[in-house]
């Protein structure tokens, strides 16, 4: 009984079974059929999409050396202008801002004390003028009467003391006199130095006098001015070895390094390294004929170390580096990326000089390079100038 139960079940589940079993496989088979043949289709129209890359060709030409730092404008010499005397501010001659020329009248103290005691120091010469001629007299005779025996030695001695006072009172007043005329000098005040002046510090009827901490004014120096700038100490071999060849050129450029502030020279490195930041201090010098160099700005320094001639150079953002070193992707005429092992030479900061790997006109790719790949299609979809157009 239970085992024609059992086969009655069997007979009656095996087809259906089957048929499940059967409609599964299809369905799977014709999925597979149809990524086969999509996959089949896309590879017949290029296999994956071709990668977009920018591009720029290589370039043979001269490249400048340099090195780049942060600068700030320093005067060669700046002079805050005060009072030496004591008195009456009475006149200012300058205009804020005006440029001035050394030794030119800036303001004026009230004279008149000055001229007063010179007048004084001068009478009291005077007076011991008349007083050492008519002690020399008397010494002429008491010398006289001491030969004759008339006077004693002691008076003779006295005489001579006299006069001796009497020429040391005229060297006193010269000295009186040499004092008066300095103060009287310093009551005319003056530039000491050519430059711009700036804002005035004290207005005439003010009295000022020696020690103020309030100055008249400030000249600065515009041309020629300088620019400081530190480098690394490690850059100290390149530097010297650099200089060897000459003066080296320096330039000054704005915050943005869009534009070139001025043109000038290296004049000179500090005598030590600072141990707290590693570096070196070096100062360039700029005629600034134009003024476009101001005290304290600050500025972008290119220090140019020297100029290779026909360097082959690529952008240096085109420049990968990889396990093996350094590398980049050359584009060729099949619109393939091929990746070209380099050995690189100097740099700009923009440019990198290539010496092994590359040939002038190559197209090398300047970004999209997360989906390039060795031997894959890419498709240019910007170039610079100058780049040949792909065949």
């Amino acid at each position: 009984m239970a085992d024609s139960e059992r086969d009655g079940v069997t007979a009656r589940w095996r087809p259906e079974r089957w048929r499940v079993v059967l409609g599964v496989a299809a369905l799977l088979a014709i999925t597979a059929g149809l990524w086969w043949f999509g996959r089949a289709d896309g590879e017949g129209e290029g296999g994956p999409p071709a990668a977009a890359v920018r591009v720029e060709a290589a370039r043979s030409g001269p490249l400048d050396v340099e090195l780049k730092a942060l600068g700030t404008v320093t005067p060669l010499a700046s002079v805050t202008v005060r009072s030496r005397v004591e008195g009456e501010l009475i006149r200012v001659h300058f205009r804020e801002g005006q440029q001035v020329s050394r030794g030119q009248l800036l303001a004026e103290i009230d004279p008149r004390p000055y001229r007063a005691s010179l007048a004084q120091a001068a009478g009291e010469r005077r007076q011991s003028e008349a007083q050492l001629i008519q002690a020399r007299r008397e010494l002429a005779q008491h010398r006289q009467l001491a030969r004759e025996g008339f006077t004693t030695q002691t008076k003779l001695d006295q005489q001579e003391a006299l006069v001796g006072q009497y020429g040391g009172a005229i060297a006193a007043s010269d000295g009186r006199i040499a004092d008066a005329r300095l103060q009287l000098e310093y009551a005319s005040i003056r530039a000491p130095i050519a430059g711009r002046i700036g804002l005035r510090g004290v207005d005439a009827g003010n009295l000022v006098r020696a020690g103020d901490t309030t100055e008249i004014a400030t000249i600065t120096q515009m041309q020629p001015i300088s620019v400081i700038f530190t480098v690394p100490e490690v850059q100290i071999d390149v530097l010297r070895e650099a200089m060897r060849s000459g003066a080296l050129a320096v330039e000054a450029w704005d915050r943005g390094e869009r534009a070139l502030l001025a043109s000038g020279k290296l004049e000179t490195i500090d005598n030590r390294i600072d141990p707290g930041s590693g570096t070196l201090r070096l100062r360039g010098t700029f005629a600034n004929g134009d003024e476009r160099l101001f005290p304290n700005q600050f500025v972008n320094v290119r220090l140019k170390l020297r100029t290779i001639a026909d360097a082959v150079t690529v952008a240096a953002a085109a420049v990968q580096q990889g396990t093996k070193g350094p590398f980049v992707y050359i584009v060729d005429k099949d619109g393939l990326a091929r990746r070209r092992d380099i050995a690189p030479g100097a740099s700009d900061g923009e440019r990198t000089q290539v010496l092994r790997g590359v040939r002038p006109g190559e197209r090398v790719v300047l970004e999209g390079f997360d989906r390039v790949k060795d031997g894959g299609k890419v498709d240019i979809v910007a170039a610079s100038a100058g780049t040949p157009a792909a065949k």
